[in-house]
């Protein structure tokens, strides 16, 4: 078969074939009596193999050690070019999104494009103070995406930097709910962990309540302790059990029990915490530091129901648990009728 016959059939140009025979990847095994290339059956299915290679990412040394070395195995190679090919793919995702910011920035000049440039090139510096200062610095008449922000800061180990970004996200034009929900389920518990303290920052964003909610079943205590806690400032009940459980464990117990006490100003969800720091209390494994915890969270808790309990507490088997309950009651009955008023109403 010759050359022209041999491009039509397997479609690879005759100057790629002239090249592959140059360098000694496919040579036609005879010549015409004009001293034309003439291709075996063999030659072609050669040919093909080459192809095939290709089309995997081989550069044409690979190919030609991979067809040449009868000791060559491809597993190596497959792992070197799964590798490569990931580490192309995650340049071009970081180069697409770099785009999508500039685009999201609306930009109406060159100078607006380089702003935004700059500020990403900024806040991929080591320096924790240059990203800081960068993210400050933004000038008022440049549009930072929130899209942009967000990213930032599921990427920010630094907490003066991580601040510093939330002021901005704030400031933003959009709410980057939709990047921050992405890293609330993210496998790296510490992209979790900045996706939800800071969506925290900002419960009354559309979308974000419901991101928060599900980060509650979160195999993670630190990242359930975040979206309880902002949760429960804003009146979701599904914060209870969270917040109880973080007055059991001692974690945060005081702004969970503020956070308690903020909920029980709805006379809905005043009886489930209740419940749930009575049964607590009455717990088998509950030592006497965790019930002098939820001791000490039942006397923030709105109504005269925790006076009751406080009341009952006084008389409690363990000492220590009696006399922190003792001196709450007397911190309730020394308080003014204006501020019992208050609480009761």
């Amino acid at each position: 078969m010759l050359i022209g016959d041999v491009a039509r059939h397997s479609g690879v140009s005759t100057r790629m074939l002239r090249h592959y025979d140059a360098l000694g990847l496919v040579r036609p095994t005879g010549r015409t009596s004009g001293g034309y290339r003439e291709y075996s059956a063999e030659d072609v299915r050669r040919i093909f193999h080459v192809e095939s290679l290709r089309s995997l990412g081989l550069s044409l040394k690979q190919i030609g050690r991979a067809l040449e070395d009868p000791a060559f195995t491809p597993s190596a190679l497959v792992s070197d070019l799964i590798r490569w090919t990931e580490d192309r793919l995650a340049r071009e995702q970081e180069l697409l999104e770099r785009l999508r910011a500039v685009d999201a920035s609306a930009p109406t000049g060159w100078q607006g494009v380089l702003r935004i440039v700059e500020l990403m090139r900024e806040l991929d510096s080591t320096s924790a103070a240059r990203r800081q200062q960068a993210v400050l610095a933004r000038s008022e008449g440049v549009s930072v995406p929130a899209e942009l922000l967000a990213r930032a800061i599921l990427a920010e180990s630094d907490p003066n930097v991580a601040g510093a970004l939330h002021w901005a996200l704030a400031r933003a034009g959009g709410d980057g709910v939709a990047v921050l929900g992405t890293g609330a389920h993210a496998d790296d518990v510490d992209i979790r962990r900045r996706a939800v303290l800071a969506l925290a920052k900002m419960p009354d964003a559309p979308g974000a309540t419901a991101v928060l909610a599900d980060a509650l079943g979160d195999p993670d205590t630190a990242v359930r302790g975040h979206a309880a806690l902002a949760l429960g400032r804003h009146g979701v009940a599904a914060a209870v059990p969270t917040l109880v459980g973080m007055v059991v464990a001692g974690s945060n117990d005081v702004d969970a029990a503020e956070a308690l006490a903020t909920l029980s100003q709805d006379p809905a969800c005043a009886d489930r915490i209740t419940t749930a720091l009575v049964d607590a209390l009455a717990a088998p494994t509950a030592d006497s530091a965790t019930r002098i915890r939820l001791t000490q969270a039942v006397v923030e808790l709105a109504g005269t129901t925790a006076q009751e309990i406080l009341r009952q507490l006084a008389h409690d088997d363990d000492r220590a648990v009696a006399l922190v309950a003792s001196a709450l009651v007397k911190v309730l009955e020394e308080r003014s009728p204006e501020d019992r008023a208050d609480e009761d109403s």
